[in-house]
């Protein structure tokens, strides 16, 4: 499924940053046998460079679902926002905004920012650009800061199901794990657009989970039916907090047709033969 995932996860206080398309991620290095003796005084760490630690989390954001459907061209900017809540009741918040698009053919092209602290002087940086196109079956990862195109397959099976994926029925969910319930929250407009409204709540019952009582978790999104894409989604879940996602700068024109090209001078990597790190 194309980047939904965003490879934007933020430590906490400093989670490792993951890549959702399962990008290469660093590994700690393999010594050789004929290492020089293990030091007797430990090393003066250098400025910048945070040692190995035990422990962590390593997360990834996921982002909404942008399926590469023809003949619905679209231009926006895309805001994130990461709300976390610490047990003693403060919040950690992470946001960025990125460029996305999708031409007349269903090809898309998304830009993937660092997540920063909200309200701080940190600068997001540019990390990815990817461009799928469903008729070709190719996605192509382009890590701005190596400066190098990884090209793999893409099955837009996935995402283009989406676009026409019905709310989840209401009832029990299965093994007695809780319960779904579904509300129709009428219709609104977003960025110029028409969208409708759908809120589901899941009830996990206490051991569904690991949890040691009932949880929580809605979802909240905004449908533009002309785009098939939520223009506005908000799931909140005690585990991840509340994520919000909200499409402006909306330009239902064709965009331009450079934004599929890559960028000038990156070497090409065709990964599409190496089995998935999954498998």
């Amino acid at each position: 499924m194309l980047a939904r995932k965003i490879a934007l996860a933020v430590l906490f206080p400093a989670l490792a940053l993951a890549h959702a398309q399962q990008l290469p991620t660093p590994e700690r290095p393999v010594l050789p046998a004929q290492q020089s003796p293990i030091p007797q005084q430990p090393p003066t760490y250098q400025r910048g460079v945070i040692p190995a630690q035990d422990g962590g989390v390593r997360e990834v954001l996921e982002s909404i679902v942008i399926p590469p459907v023809p003949n619905a061209p679209f231009t926006a900017s895309l805001i994130t926002e990461w709300v976390r809540y610490t047990p003693d009741g403060a919040s950690i918040t992470m946001v960025n905004e990125r460029r996305v698009a999708r031409d007349e053919r269903g090809r898309l092209y998304e830009e993937r920012w660092a997540l920063v602290p909200k309200d701080s002087d940190v600068q997001s940086r540019l990390q990815w650009i990817q461009i799928a196109d469903p008729h070709q079956r190719t996605l192509y990862n382009c890590n701005m800061i190596a400066r190098v195109c990884d090209l793999l397959r893409y099955d837009p099976a996935r995402d283009l199901a989406a676009a026409t994926a019905a709310p989840p029925p209401d009832g029990p969910l299965p093994g007695n794990r809780g319960f779904l319930q579904t509300e129709n929250l009428g219709t609104r407009n977003i960025a110029g657009m028409e969208t409708t409204g759908t809120r589901v709540t899941t009830t996990l019952n206490a051991g569904a989970a690991g949890n040691d009582r009932p949880v929580v978790k809605t979802s909240e999104t905004w449908r533009s039916e002309q785009l098939a894409v939520n223009l506005l989604s908000i799931r909140t879940d005690p585990l991840f907090g509340t994520q919000t996602f909200t499409v402006s700068e909306l330009d239902a024109a064709p965009p331009d047709p450079r934004l599929f090209e890559l960028p000038v001078n990156f070497p090409v990597r065709d990964q599409r033969a190496a089995r998935p790190p999954s498998e």
